[in-house]
């Protein structure tokens, strides 16, 4: 078993009128991280076997604590609490970047997002490959992020 690690930039633009980053840019460096782990080929192999053209039929974040804008990146680990015929949930953790200077242990947010493989051409979603499926396993975790 094993998490992907994304070390994720911020952006002045992400703070909101309250000083810290808006709820909708923690989607973004959701979305950004999940970008990482599916081009990666999930960081196992370098042939297509990771799901091409998956579409997010669901996601559920909770948010832990305020993150303000700083220089120093956030880190989101990635990885899998669910692996169906037809769908796929992948778990996130945002938190600081170990090693980087005045980051301490501090975890931001917690999210899900149910993944559904699909077929362009056929325009509905389909069933996970044999491949895909031995992929994905090596990031399936017994243990559920508490969302």
């Amino acid at each position: 078993m094993a998490r992907r690690t994304y070390t994720c930039p911020l952006r002045w633009s992400d703070m909101d009128a309250f000083g810290h980053v808006n709820n909708v840019n923690f989607l973004r460096y959701l979305e950004q991280a999940r970008i990482d782990f599916t081009l990666s080929g999930a960081g196992k192999t370098t042939q297509r076997t990771f799901p091409e053209v998956s579409v997010v039929a669901r996601h559920e974040v909770d948010y832990l604590r305020p993150l303000v804008y700083r220089a120093e990146p956030v880190t989101v680990e990635t990885w899998l609490t669910d692996l169906g015929e037809k769908s796929f949930t992948v778990a996130y953790e945002i938190k600081d970047t170990p090693g980087v200077a005045g980051a301490g242990n501090t975890v931001y947010a917690r999210a899900a997002t149910v993944m559904v493989p699909y077929d362009l051409s056929e325009a509905r979603p389909r069933r996970l490959t044999a491949e895909e499926r031995a992929v994905l396993t090596d990031y399936l975790e017994d243990q559920p992020v508490a969302v």
